[in-house]
């Protein structure tokens, strides 16, 4: 079942590929954007992103459930995720909230100090997941290294 949707898929994305070299309007049209081939390679776009996105949560639950220690892992995975969340809010100041807030008074966008927050923590969730990553490849490597 799961080579038949991955089959589908590609045949959709390559359906999707070929539209777009030939149907593809000028680039010196103003109204291209309202055409029927872009609204037609939006819609493949949305088909595949749901389709992806759907495919992987529903594998991913299935394998979670079936594999011995898997609700385990995943449990321990969320609790880690809730911990980096609750540390990238602490490490968003307010301070530097109240900053931003003041620079932008009087200008077309006015955020307020808790959406300001939020983005900060955000950020450093982001990067607080990216030094988890690098670390998760990199400690591999290097055990390997010195254990041969």
């Amino acid at each position: 079942m799961q080579k038949i949707l991955k089959i589908v898929l590609i045949v959709i994305g390559v359906v999707g590929a070929v539209l777009s070299f030939f149907f593809m309007p000028s680039g010196d049209d103003p109204d291209a954007i309202n055409s029927g081939s872009i609204d037609l390679m939006f819609l493949l776009t949305w088909i595949l992103l749901i389709a992806a996105a759907a495919l992987a949560i529903f594998y991913g639950l299935k394998k979670m459930l079936t594999t011995p220690g898997g609700l385990k892992k995943a449990f321990f995975a969320i609790g880690a995720l809730a911990v980096l969340f609750i540390i990238g809010y602490a490490l968003s100041s307010g301070d530097e909230a109240q900053a931003v807030v003041d620079v932008f008074d009087g200008r077309e966008i006015q955020p307020t100090v808790s959406t300001v927050k939020t983005i900060g923590m955000m950020l450093n969730v982001f990067f607080g997941m990216v030094i988890v990553a690098v670390v998760l490849m990199v400690v591999p490597g290097v055990k390997k290294l010195f254990t041969r």
